[in-house]
């Protein structure tokens, strides 16, 4: 008669063995699923998905080829395919991280003019109105002028030129603005600081004229103002 111990061995040994098979059957369909897709055809499927703007489904298939074909020559093509896709549904903040990292990884891939400019259109496509926060505006300046010191004779450069007045203004426009604000609040020293950031940083933009208007009113007003 088999004692409790040989019992418990056998039950042991048949619960080992199925879990050993359980693993290997699984491995199996992943690695068989795997190969239903290669890289190729799931590069078609995110080109197809993306021309008819099914950007989840075309960042799903890119982010399998960055995750199973890694070394695969469809893998830059990915990395690239999945910013756009963040930049055209509206996913800035996605896209900006998506395109940073691709010019960490390839500093000489040729489609770095491209990514640089997609930041810079990242934030400037954000650029709010002249009384909010102007760091989209900044950012998208600074990141316009890298791509045109970086690569003066690009394509990319003549557009990102094309887009920096843009920025330019909208930071002029906000200065303004404030200065405005602290004139009418009787603010005149911070008024004074603001209408002469126009004049010295802003020249060309168009408020030239206007800015010295108010920056001789709040001196004025200033000298008249009681000393607290």
């Amino acid at each position: 008669m088999r004692s409790d111990s040989d019992i418990f061995n056998q039950m042991k040994r048949i619960f080992v063995g199925c879990l050993v098979l359980s693993f290997f059957l699984t491995g199996c369909a992943w690695f068989q699923q795997k190969e239903e897709k290669p890289a190729q055809e799931l590069a078609a499927d995110g080109m197809e998905a993306f021309k008819k703007g099914k950007y989840d489904k075309a960042i799903e298939s890119f982010q399998k080829i960055k995750d199973w074909y890694p070394f695969s020559k469809y893998a830059i093509l990915a990395e690239l395919k999945i910013a756009d896709a963040h930049f055209n549904s509206e996913e800035y903040e996605e896209a900006v991280y998506a395109y940073e990292e691709f010019e960490k990884l390839h500093p000489r891939n040729e489609a770095v003019p491209y990514v640089i400019y997609q930041i810079g259109r990242s934030y400037f496509v954000q650029i709010d109105t002249i009384d909010r926060d102007q760091s989209s505006s900044q950012k998208a300046l600074s990141t316009f002028n890298r791509l045109i010191k970086q690569f003066p004779e690009d394509p990319y450069a003549a557009k990102a030129r094309e887009h920096i007045n843009t920025c330019i203004k909208s930071l002029a426009s906000h200065e303004f603005y404030v200065g405005l604000f602290y004139f009418k609040s009787k603010h005149y020293k911070a008024a004074l600081k603001r209408f002469e950031a126009v004049l010295n940083n802003y020249p060309d933009v168009g408020l030239h004229y206007q800015a010295l208007q108010y920056l001789a009113r709040a001196e004025a007003a200033a000298h008249k103002q009681p000393e607290k």
